[in-house]
């Protein structure tokens, strides 16, 4: 069974930053890209971005190219996402999944998904 279990949510102001952590459990982390997407009520999960089982090729949404890195510690299971300059528009529920092919940027070609996790960004 895979586990996938978001952190680092929180309410922050408008400029700052956060880090969300996805802790993986029940399978082989290592071999799998990663993707991160968002949500808010009423609209469909949002691509934010993804890293490929290596961490050698990462993929962002343009909202949040230059903002936003993604990265992977692969000997803790363990892929982040680092937001800086975060804005009101980034708030958001936001879940880690699991690509079994590559850094898609499609939430269809994710298998498992984490619980996920809210970040509020106060103007």
């Amino acid at each position: 069974q895979v586990q996938l279990v978001e952190s680092g949510g929180g309410l922050v102001q408008a400029g700052g930053s956060l880090r969300l952590s996805c802790a993986a459990s029940g399978r082989t982390f290592s071999s799998y890209a990663m993707g991160w997407f968002r949500q808010t009520p009423g609209k469909e999960r949002e691509f934010v971005a993804a890293i490929s089982w290596s961490g050698g090729n990462t993929r962002y949404a343009d909202s949040v190219k230059g903002r936003f890195t993604i990265s992977r510690d692969n000997a803790k299971s363990t892929v982040y996402l680092q937001m800086n300059s975060l804005n009101p528009e980034d708030t958001a529920v936001y879940y880690c999944a699991i690509n079994e092919v590559g850094p898609g940027y499609y939430a269809t070609q994710y298998r498992y998904w984490g619980q996920g996790t809210q970040v509020t960004v106060s103007s």
